[in-house]
């Protein structure tokens, strides 16, 4: 078999479908797991920082992962909860942003001369009367309550894998008695407990940068449900390229039915566009760095695989996902090769196998 390339290849071509195939419709299930699995490698970094400052430093690990447990429950149902208020508030509103385009479209069709009514009746057709806002803003609301579903199992899962943490270099003992096996495993699981501590604790800085300056100009310019718009401009910035500037949109679009005024959706555009301009072109390749060491263009491809298998939580994870695989890559002979290419730039790490010797 080894011999045979052809049929290597399409035996490689079957897995990889297979295994999506599992992803897609696993993903009730792996989705909340997955994220769980990050979230453990960020809370026990945590634990340990906070373990070696003086106020901390004598409260059990135990007590302080408890509490970073809470901490992000907590955290989390609250997101959920203003999310949910704060769209139920925009569809109540639905009408008078209906109100405010409809006032605004006659205001330009007498401007431009547009005083006959079929011209005025078909320009309504294709803006006001093209979407109902009551009806998409409740749409995204039983979206919204799906995905509190998922934050529940996320949260439970997380305190579960958290308490179980302590007997994990003991199982791996066990499970891998071959000389250096199980040191090898528990080798690749500090080299990935690192990348994404690392990614994750600075892009989630960057973040917090950019949700700050977004609210501050949302603010300024008078925009309604302004921390809520902040607070999704700084989470779909997760997403590599695109996110932010998704999250731009959103609060843009309701501009224009809140001030029905061009000048000040322009104004807001310009704004938050240079924020995000000022954050993704110069603070963030500063902060990240090499911290995955991935390929633009294996990025963008991630981007998309992870989207169609798993929508938006699927994008937000594509970076650590994709950078957990070519560790793991990274750590066989034989599939090395490929680590190597979906690298940015080679380093030791890489042509090693991708032992990096940082611990948790």
């Amino acid at each position: 078999m080894r011999n045979n390339p052809l049929l290597n290849l399409a035996l490689a071509l079957f897995i990889l479908l297979a295994t999506g195939w599992l992803l897609y419709i696993g993903r009730p299930i792996i989705l909340p797991l997955v994220t769980a699995l990050i979230t453990v490698y960020v809370m026990i970094s945590a634990s340990n920082a906070l373990h070696r400052q003086p106020l901390f430093r004598r409260l059990p690990q135990p007590v302080l992962r408890f509490f970073l447990v809470t901490v992000f429950a907590g955290v989390i149902m609250s997101l959920a909860v203003i999310s949910a208020t704060t769209i139920r508030e925009i569809a109540s509103l639905a009408p008078v942003y209906e109100a405010n385009i409809d006032g605004m479209l006659e205001t330009v069709a007498v401007r431009f001369g547009l005083d006959r009514q079929a011209m005025w009746d078909e320009l309504r057709q294709v803006t006001i009367e093209a979407f109902n806002l009551r009806t998409l803003f409740l749409g995204l609301l039983g979206g919204f309550t799906d995905i509190g579903g998922t934050l529940f199992l996320i949260v439970l899962y997380t305190a579960f894998l958290i308490s179980e943490r302590g007997g994990f270099e003991t199982k791996v003992a066990a499970a891998f008695k071959a000389e250096g096996q199980a040191q090898k495993v528990l080798d690749v699981t500090r080299t990935i407990n690192s990348r994404v501590r690392d990614y994750l604790a600075i892009k989630t800085l960057i973040n917090v940068i950019l949700a700050t300056i977004s609210f501050v100009v949302l603010w300024l310019h008078g925009t309604d449900f302004a921390l809520f718009w902040a607070l999704l401009i700084g989470l779909l910035n997760y997403i590599p390229y695109i996110g932010s500037y998704v999250g731009v949109f959103f609060p843009v679009v309701l501009s224009v039915a809140q001030f029905a005024s061009l000048p000040m959706t322009l104004s807001l555009t310009l704004f938050l566009t240079l924020a995000q301009v000022m954050v993704g072109s110069y603070l963030e390749p500063k902060l990240v760095g090499r911290q995955v060491n991935l390929s633009p263009i294996v990025v963008l491809v991630a981007l998309s695989v992870w989207t169609a298998l798993w929508g938006v939580p699927g994008a937000i994870l594509a970076v650590p996902m994709t950078s957990v695989l070519a560790i793991i890559l990274a750590n066989f002979e034989e599939t090395k090769p490929f680590a190597i290419l979906l690298a940015d730039t080679v380093t030791g790490a890489e042509e090693s196998g991708g032992r990096e010797g940082t611990r948790p």
